[in-house]
């Protein structure tokens, strides 16, 4: 079955015109796919070095022990892949067929073995069971989801009681140059598959998070990593503001 980062546009409880709190126009799975569709072949070479610091910091922050599960969402075209241990598990999933694409021919030219999955799988929506992963990573995922409510909600479900989820992401620039910039592409969200003014503090804010650490991961301070426990009853309280956004709030215009 195809995966679908739309599932929740069919007027139900996560609509998106009552859930998007991001400043720029809603991303849903077409438009992402046929970002990623154009990135797929060109994506090593113009984001690879770029976010490269950013992989090498998160895995190395995750520490992860022999035996471990890993979950990667949004592998893309899998960049992150030979960072992991060898001793380890990790299953990567993305949206996008044409990324993943990349990330097997990745792995096999690579001998990956430790990679024991990569699947198309909606971030939102994940086919594991519960508690199924010790540590859970989401890189430059958290500004393309149509709801990041329901992308942190999954994770904390996948993931097992206190393990520990990641993210890195971009976030709107305080530098008013680079942040006006990055506010002039906001009409072109849709086209170019993220949303270019992503805050990270208003992404923690509203999906619950409690993070344990932030460390800027480059030498701009372009990008941030956030380290979080997966402490279960906050995946109530997650729900809970989400299912309350959805019924007081037409959207967040930040």
């Amino acid at each position: 079955m195809k995966a679908d980062y739309g599932l929740f546009n069919r007027g139900g409880l996560f609509a998106t015109d009552r859930l998007t709190f991001r400043r720029g126009g809603h991303l849903d799975n077409g438009a992402i796919e046929r970002a990623y569709r154009r990135y797929a072949r060109f994506y090593d070479l113009f984001f690879g070095a770029i976010f490269q610091p950013g992989r090498k910091a998160i895995v190395e922050r995750m520490a992860c022990a022999p035996g471990e599960r890993i979950l990667e969402v949004g592998v893309g075209t899998g960049l992150s892949l030979p960072l992991y241990p060898k001793d380890v598990t990790v299953t990567g999933i993305d949206i996008s067929r044409d990324m993943l694409a990349q990330a097997h021919a990745r792995k096999i030219r690579e001998q990956l073995d430790n990679v024991v999955s990569l699947s198309l799988m909606d971030a939102e929506e994940m086919a594991f069971e519960d508690n199924s992963f010790d540590r859970v990573v989401a890189m430059h995922v958290a500004s393309v989801v149509p709801h990041p409510e329901r992308l942190v909600a999954e994770m904390r479900r996948v993931c097992k009681p206190n393990g520990h989820l990641f993210f890195v992401n971009h976030s709107h620039s305080s530098n008013p140059v680079v942040g006006g910039i990055e506010s002039l592409l906001v009409p072109l969200s849709r086209q170019l598959g993220f949303h270019p003014d992503f805050s990270l503090e208003h992404f923690l804010d509203e999906t619950g998070l409690v993070a344990m650490s932030t460390q800027p991961v480059d030498l701009l301070d372009f990008c941030t990593m956030v380290e979080v426990r997966n402490n279960k009853k906050f995946k109530a309280v997650s729900l809970a503001k989400v299912m309350a956004t959805s019924h007081g709030q037409d959207g967040w215009a930040g």
